[in-house]
């Protein structure tokens, strides 16, 4: 541990919108990070990783040139080609000119080719650092099904705000707005995933083994978990000393092997998010399962067929998005402030977070020991982890005009989130 004061270098005002390139580079070259204080290395770090993102660009750009260059010389003119004989054997040409594995190869090239031909504004946000690498690859992974100028409008309609977005959220929009494009084929591509869903198994080598389920059903997966959630926390209540993480892991296979768990079976429940239009079939928009991301319309309505019996929760919303008004409609209402929560802020309202509200904890943004009151306004849902960051950090909330939150870093820097999913 260091103990002592260094004299503080002092870094320009606009290192964190300055551009990546030639210039951003030489200045992080003369950085010396030892004498940074916490709050100007964060501003290092994103510099830095928006000059990463340049750098990997340009290196795509590099791959994508050499799967059009026909076999040379050190002094061959210059000549590009169009010819597949070409494009395949470059992968082997990349993976032995960087050390790189056949598949590592040709999926990076892959990568290249997507962003530099069918999807520029993706490598054009790779190159200015809006975007980082896995963040490239998400855009391009989901949107890869769609035809060439549908995934180009995908792109522009994300693009934006993919930078602000993690790999989850981004994944999670780009989900919905395919669906939303085209609800014909979302529920054709779904179809015909479930014909392939299968369960694997594999052993690991430190002597244990998984058992995984491929292509399932979202509704089924969904209420599966939060039975296994329920199943353990009960039994953690009751004093386990397993991890929930053990226990979950220990329910599902007690519940396969057809142990007896001394819990009511019950019925595996789901929640599910739609709005009224695609409930009744008037419109195919996509649903919304917390935790597991966007279904398409076919599914909401069957998960709701399903569940006549269940209780059921409903939300007005505003011309600005927010929530005006909640209510139930039948048996084991739950606390009223908590329901109005629930449907007002669908996550945990940390930056980046996509626990689902229902398994958060109601924390008071305000401490009810500084004088906060136990009111909707004052109140947010937050996953324990980031309860525990807001606490323990510390770091700071205040909820903003119209409902979104704003949180301070320990190290001094300002984040801002809608409080709503993505």
């Amino acid at each position: 541990m260091f103990d002592t004061e260094v004299v503080r270098q002092v870094i320009p005002d606009d290192l964190d919108s300055m551009a990546p390139g030639f210039m951003l580079a030489a200045f992080l070259s003369r950085i010396d990070r030892s004498r940074l204080n916490g709050h100007d290395l964060i501003v290092l770090m994103r510099a830095r990783n928006r000059q990463v993102a340049y750098h990997q660009a340009q290196l795509l750009a590099d791959m994508s040139e050499v799967a059009r260059c026909p076999s040379s010389t050190a002094d061959s003119p210059v000549l590009r080609i169009d010819d597949p004989e070409v494009l395949e054997f470059s992968v082997d040409e990349i993976g032995a000119a960087l050390c790189l594995t056949r598949r590592a190869a040709d999926s990076d090239l892959g990568l290249a080719l997507e962003i530099r031909e069918r999807l520029p504004m993706v490598w054009e946000a790779l190159q200015t650092g809006s975007i980082d690498l896995r963040k490239a690859r998400t855009i391009t992974t989901g949107t890869g099904h769609l035809p060439e100028e549908e995934a180009r409008r995908v792109v522009e309609r994300v693009i934006g705000q993919a930078g602000r977005l993690t790999t989850g959220q981004l994944a999670a929009r780009i989900a919905r707005l395919c669906v939303e494009a085209d609800p014909e084929s979302a529920r054709t591509r779904h179809q015909e995933a479930l014909e392939e869903r299968r369960v694997i198994s594999e052993s690991n080598p430190d002597g244990t083994a998984d058992l995984t389920g491929m292509q399932l059903p979202p509704q089924r997966v969904g209420a599966i978990a939060k039975y296994l959630n329920k199943i353990a926390g009960s039994l953690k209540a009751a004093g386990d000393p397993r991890r929930m993480d053990q226990l979950r892991a220990d329910v599902f296979l007690d519940l396969l092997e057809g142990r007896h768990l001394g819990e009511p079976a019950g019925k595996a429940m789901v929640d599910i998010v739609v709005d009224l239009e695609t409930l009744i079939g008037l419109s195919e928009s996509p649903a919304e399962i917390p935790g597991m991301g966007p279904v398409v319309a076919d599914i909401a309505r069957q998960v709701v067929a399903e569940q006549q019996d269940a209780e059921w929760r409903f939300s007005v919303i505003d011309e600005s998005g927010q929530v005006a008004h909640t209510g139930i409609t039948q048996r084991r209402p739950s606390v009223a402030q908590r329901r109005h929560i629930e449907a007002r802020n669908p996550t945990c309202v940390f930056p980046g977070c996509r626990m689902p509200s229902r398994s958060c904890d109601i924390d008071h943004t305000v401490a009810v020991v500084d004088g906060g009151p136990t009111t909707t306004c004052n109140l947010a849902p937050l996953c324990r982890h980031h309860h525990r960051v807001k606490h323990e950090a510390p770091w700071q909330l205040t909820r903003q005009h119209r409902g979104g939150y704003r949180w301070m870093s320990r190290l001094g820097h300002s984040y801002t989130t809608s409080g709503r999913s993505p």
